[in-house]
This record gives structure tokens, sequence and C-alpha cells, in this order.
């Protein structure tokens, strides 16, 4: 049985602003960013990382075990390492997602960035990424870190959110609403 969100986030923001006081103070940022980054990755490739962190099969010991090891072997910073280790005996790795993302935005928020989360129906070039970066920085008026994912159903165009405002020029919505329009004109 998982825990509500609301208690997962409350319980991975305390363990998010722990880290993050603790490495800002030991000027520690840079690698707090790897390490976050290594993680998303493993949480994003590796089913079995999920499995242990999620799954209540396994011990306090066997979870603290496995992320001792998984630490060493990514090589994460103390802070962080330690973290995860008192996570897994308080049975708390199950917030690890939250944390990330926690942790990402309290260092984009440090760094003066926004992350805008970006739907393309194909892959945009490097060229496409800048300008884009640069039109949103025009008007959010932040430095902008694109998160770039393809779906191709979108037929054509972009899905953009920045914070709570989300923009959609894709083929895809202007048909929907060509179609809504047209059902209520019939």
């Amino acid at each position: 049985m998982s825990e509500p969100v609301s208690i997962s986030t409350g319980i991975a923001a305390r363990y998010a602003t722990a880290v993050f006081d603790l490495s800002k103070e030991g000027k520690g940022l840079p690698a707090l960013e790897k390490d976050i980054d290594a993680l998303d990755d493993a949480l994003g490739s590796s089913a079995d990382f999920k499995s242990l962190i999620a799954s209540p099969l396994y011990t306090r010991e066997q979870q603290g075990a496995a992320i001792d090891a998984i630490a060493k072997k990514m090589n994460l910073s103390p802070t962080v390492a330690n973290t995860l280790s008192l996570m897994a005996s308080k049975r708390r790795l199950f917030v690890l997602p939250q944390l990330v993302s926690e942790i990402r935005a309290m260092i984009a928020d440090e760094k003066g960035e926004v992350t805008a989360e970006v739907v393309a129906a194909k892959a945009l070039t490097k060229a496409q990424q800048d300008k884009l970066a640069k039109t949103l920085k025009e008007s959010v008026g932040k430095d902008v870190k694109l998160n770039m994912a393809v779906d191709e159903s979108l037929i054509g165009g972009l899905v953009v959110k920045v914070g709570s405002k989300m923009i959609d020029t894709s083929i895809r919505s202007k048909l929907a609403a060509l179609q809504n329009s047209m059902k209520e004109a019939g």
C-alpha cells in the first residue's frame, strides 16, 4: 500500500531541504546536482532500482545494503549517500522520486533557472532548442532549462509547460478545437 501523495511530498521536502542546506553550506551544490542527475537516470532506466525503493518485500537491512552498494558504485557524495542510507533505515526510500524533483527545483531556484517541460512532435535540433530557450527566457525573465520529450501523436508543433503556464501549439490540439467548433455549428 502506498502513502498518500501529500504525505510523500512532505517527507521528500524535509529530506530535500536538509540535503540541499548541507550541500550549500559545504559548497557542494555542483556535486549535489551531479548526484541528482545520476539518481534521476537510475530511476528512469532501472526497473530493479525502482522495485528496490518501492517494494515492501525488502527489509530495512536489504535496502540499506543495496543503497550503500549503489551509492558507492554511482560515486555519490557523502551527504547524498548518508541521506539515502538514513532513508533506507527509516523505510522512506519510496519518496526518492519526489526527493529528486524537490532538490532539482531547489538547485534551479538557487541558480535563477526555471525548467520548461517541452513535448514536441519530433526531436528538436540543438539550434531549435537554443532558440526556444532564448524565447522562453525573454518571456519568463529567468534562464530556462528545457526538459525535452517526443510525442509523435502531436502531429506537429509543441506543448510547453513552464510552472503553471501551458502553451499548446500542437496540430492535434488545433484539430480537436476545430472538431469541437464544427460540432457546435452543426
